[in-house]
């Protein structure tokens, strides 16, 4: 029998978009795998609209939008107590090949070091251009960035490579993994909990890797953009806000002493350049929610629950 695998999408009023995943999705080859859709806290009834047009996916409701994290964690939780051999974060703005998932299970099969997979992410608008080619970690700065982003792909990105993170849109892993690190962290709601997540399987001495031949194309920017612009631009502040508090705490909780003088040098270079930007554009209200993102990432931390 083919392992078992949990595709999680979480929906928050948006219908369109997660049905046109879902019909994606059911052009997969792979056989074993079910469609975990998290309803989060949705207003608009498009989470039973969906379970109506897909009967066959399981439809799990939230009275209340958990976040990212929260969502996520529902579908991982219902992942484990089913006894599913692997999840998949999937983002709900995402198209897939029909061959997709077979690559990623095979790989993970025949390599029981790999914690984590990812495959390799087009932007949907171009699917010629890429969103995100490897994910990486420069430690001596403390920032995260992906490499590839809104280039065509060169021979560098059609290789297997070692990554220092997977995002959070195709995050393939392993159930028996998630048993000992615990899910994500619910009290980053959205942004970085992927890195936190990353780093926690591979302090467990497994290898996260980018899958060349598994590809899947994304439309990017659903969830932090608005269609107009407004007097504080097209993102919403709390985006700004929850970005740099959980960039913080990524960095209180992953940066060596020996790397922390460069690290905090840069980052206050960083944080002074937004503030700055916003300052300069009259964005207070964006500039406020920077200053309480320092504030709070200082004095808060994340939290890992374990799984009960």
């Amino acid at each position: 029998m083919q392992p078992s695998v949990a595709i999680i999408l979480v929906n928050w009023n948006s219908f369109e978009v997660t049905n046109d995943c879902i019909i994606s999705l059911k052009g997969i080859h792979y056989a074993e795998h079910t469609i975990v859709v998290v309803d989060n806290g949705s207003v608009d009834g498009s989470g039973k609209q969906l379970k109506q047009l897909h009967p066959e996916i399981v439809l799990i409701e939230s009275a209340a939008n958990q976040g990212f994290t929260g969502g996520n964690n529902l579908g991982f939780a219902y992942s484990l107590e089913k006894g599913f051999h692997y999840s998949m974060m999937l983002n709900n703005d995402t198209f897939v090949e029909p061959d997709f998932l077979n690559h990623l299970v095979d790989y993970m099969q025949a390599n029981p070091t790999v914690g984590v997979v990812q495959p390799r992410i087009h932007f949907n608008h171009d699917r010629t251009i890429l969103w995100n080619g490897g994910s990486y970690h420069n430690k001596w700065l403390g920032f995260l960035y992906t490499r590839g982003f809104n280039q065509k792909p060169s021979q560098s990105y059609l290789h297997f490579k070692a990554v220092d993170w997977v995002t959070g849109c195709a995050f393939f892993t392993r159930n028996s993994i998630l048993q000992t690190t615990g899910l994500l962290a619910q009290n980053m709601f959205i942004y970085s909990e992927d890195v936190d997540l990353s780093f926690r399987i591979k302090a467990m001495g497994y290898m996260l890797m980018y899958h060349p031949d598994s590809v899947i194309y994304h439309i990017a920017g659903m969830s932090n953009k608005s269609k107009t612009k407004g007097k504080e631009g097209f993102v919403n502040p709390i985006v700004h806000y929850l970005n740099q508090r959980n960039r913080i705490w990524i960095l209180k909780k992953y940066t060596p002493w020996y790397y922390a003088p460069t690290v905090i040098l840069s980052n206050i270079f960083y944080i002074s350049g937004i503030i700055g930007y916003f300052a300069a554009r009259r964005r207070f209200t964006k500039l406020k929610a920077v200053g309480r993102a320092v504030w709070d990432g200082l004095t808060g931390s994340i939290i890992n629950d374990p799984i009960a």
